[in-house]
């Protein structure tokens, strides 16, 4: 199978935002045979089964996760030999639900130079009013217990997503988020996919623009929802993932980790 990685700017850009769009990556024949594949149910997976075990070949889950360009975001996130940890539909009926309380789904996670993805796959065209998942941009370094944020009702620069059918979104599993009211006349599906690496995070991806001015620019990107100064401890941790991906002990934005790193 033919995949295409990220690159090294695209790589920069998920540890900054902690999430990746892929807008209307999916085929639209895939997209219309979706909502009835989500209706008949998708198949339980034992947790810890292989990706490429984990779905029958031909089957609608086997054939969105191979997809070229998400196959490819995949392999260089986490590996071509990811595990699932669970998959689950969410459905929102036509104004029904509330908006889910701010939180992160990484319950019980003490890594730091390791991550699970989370695959967000939105089948049809998703529209203000039909509430798209609320994500907080930046925040998934900035660690925190399943829902110790949920007291905060709205934070600056947070966004609900809007897409076109067929996006798939790839988050970092610490990415603060929360599913909105659908106040729409339509349901609204997402399919949820969590994989976990089974191979150290170490250049999986097309590293071939690693000395791409853009990529420190991605990687210094500000976030409104802290101030100047806080927000230093979020382009310290960007910089210390970087350089466990990479392997450049070197790389640094504004000397902030060197300064508290020399001998």
């Amino acid at each position: 199978m033919q995949t295409t990685k990220l690159t090294s700017v695209e790589m920069a850009r998920f540890v900054a935002h902690g999430y990746l769009r892929l807008d209307a990556v999916v085929p639209d024949e895939l997209n219309s045979q979706a909502i009835a594949a989500f209706d008949a149910g998708i198949p339980p997976v034992e947790y810890g089964t292989p990706l490429r075990e984990a779905f029958p070949e031909g089957s609608f889950a086997h054939r969105l996760v191979t997809v070229p360009r998400i196959a490819g975001a995949i392999a260089s996130l986490v590996g071509d030999e990811p595990t699932v940890d669970h998959h689950a539909v969410h459905i929102r009926e036509p104004h029904g639900g509330s908006a889910q309380p701010l939180h992160g789904d990484a319950i019980i996670d003490v890594r730091e130079a390791a991550f699970d993805v989370q695959l967000m796959y939105y089948p049809q065209e998703v529209t203000a009013d039909m509430g798209g998942t609320l994500t907080v941009p930046g925040s998934h370094l900035r660690r925190t217990n399943e829902s110790d944020t949920g007291r905060y009702q709205n934070l600056r620069g947070q966004t609900r997503l809007t897409c076109p059918a067929g996006t798939v979104v790839i988050v970092h599993h610490g990415i603060w988020h929360g599913g909105r009211r659908n106040d729409s006349d339509v349901a609204r599906y997402m399919f949820k996919i969590r994989l976990n690496p089974t191979v150290k995070q170490f250049r999986l991806w097309d590293t071939s623009d690693l000395g791409d001015p853009r990529v420190a620019e991605e990687l210094d990107t500000k976030f409104p929802w802290y101030e100047h100064a806080t927000g230093r401890l979020e382009i310290y941790n960007r910089v210390k993932l970087w350089r466990a991906m990479t392997g450049d002990e070197t790389f640094d934005i504004d000397y902030w980790m060197t300064r508290v790193s020399a001998v």
